[in-house]
């Protein structure tokens, strides 16, 4: 019986440490705890959150979508046209003319002449003030007009539309041109590499600018023949501009190419087959997408301030239409310039605010689509 007792007390006292040694400590209750409360974050929502960590980011996300929305929703809410004209009548002007001569009598006698004109157009109205549009109605000209008696804010709106569907397209199309071109590079290398490369360096070496004015000029001779040429000339110029600047993607994406493509993933679509068009658009330059990302965003300043540089020189949108360019061209009268700011420097803060919006957008995106950021 004692023999009996000692062993079930032996049993006892094993089951005892086997307990303790299973129990976990309050410790390890609490690490386990929390790992069932950590959740997974995907890649994309690490950039948003690192995106918007940044306070320039959101500032200039902010300014961006306030800039579409003045000129894509803000022309229903003026009450006047992109051309439309105000012929309400403006200010009265009065001249005066003071004429002496003498008399019969050998008197002096003064005439004065007073003449008083009023224009049928409102031209130049001060800011706030009111006019009559093509329907008949009364609408306050927020910014008042300018020397061709058209109201400045939608003008200002119109204008804001072509600079930025401008920007885009020319970017857009500068970008996938830029892939193409630097995706062969990079994948095929040898004599291929060579031509491409040697043909970004001869395009390197041509003067943007005076190319810009040379062609203006060439499509402003055929006005006359030709008057699309005159009426699209922008679109024709940016698309020329697009021709080239291409060659800036195409170097970023072929130096992205020619790493990416040693790596073992590259590897093994080699094994599986895989055509080199399926290569280098599905697996090589989706991998350099982030920097294409930034890189497009920070273009997007460059090609408004182009577009804003064309219309100053009188190559831009044809007037009667508006464009942010030719609106600041009105400063090149002194008398404008000095007395009507109305007139040119609102577009002149709107092209301020785009360019620095892409510029604070295209910083954020560049530390939120870093993996080594860690803050």
């Amino acid at each position: 019986m004692e023999d009996k007792n000692e062993k079930l007390e032996e049993l006892e006292a094993v089951e005892e440490i086997k307990e303790t040694q299973q129990a976990p400590s309050p410790e390890e209750q609490e690490g386990e705890a929390a790992m069932h409360d950590v959740r997974i974050v995907s890649p994309a929502v690490l950039v948003f959150k690192r995106f918007f960590r940044s306070k320039l980011s959101v500032i200039g996300l902010v300014m961006f979508v306030l800039l579409f929305l003045f000129v894509f929703v803000g022309p229903t809410t003026v009450g006047w046209g992109e051309t439309e004209v105000d012929r309400s009548g403006g200010q009265t002007t009065y001249t005066q003319y003071t004429t002496e001569f003498v008399g019969a009598d050998g008197e002096t006698y003064t005439v004065v002449q007073l003449n008083s004109y009023t224009p049928q157009i409102n031209v130049f109205a001060p800011v706030f003030s009111y006019g009559t549009n093509a329907d008949g109605e009364e609408v306050m000209h927020i910014l008042g007009t300018d020397r061709s008696g058209m109201d400045i804010m939608a003008r200002l709106m119109y204008g804001g539309r072509i600079s930025l569907t401008i920007s885009f397209l020319a970017v857009i199309l500068n970008t996938l041109l830029g892939i193409v071109m630097g995706g062969l590079a990079g994948y095929f290398g040898k004599w291929v590499d060579m031509v491409i490369m040697r043909i970004v360096d001869v395009i390197n070496c041509v003067p943007t600018l005076p190319i810009m004015l040379i062609f203006s000029a060439i499509l402003d001779a055929y006005k006359a023949d030709y008057p699309f040429l005159y009426t699209y000339r922008i679109y024709i110029i940016m698309g020329l501009l697009t021709l080239i600047s291409w060659t800036g993607t195409a170097r970023l994406v072929r130096g992205q190419i020619l790493f990416l493509r040693e790596q073992e993933y590259m590897v093994a679509a080699d094994a599986l087959g895989m055509s080199p068009a399926r290569k280098i658009f599905r697996h090589l330059v989706i991998n350099v997408m982030p920097q294409l990302i930034v890189s497009m965003t920070l273009s997007l300043g460059s090609m408004i301030l182009y577009e804003a540089t064309l219309g100053y020189l009188d190559l831009g949108v044809p007037i009667p239409y508006a464009s942010w360019g030719n609106m600041i061209n009105a400063a090149k009268d002194t008398d404008v310039l000095q007395y009507y700011a109305n007139v040119w420097l609102p577009s002149g803060i709107c092209i301020i605010m785009a360019v620095l919006a892409f510029n604070f957008i295209g910083d954020g995106l560049r530390d939120a689509l870093d993996p080594k950021m860690k803050r």
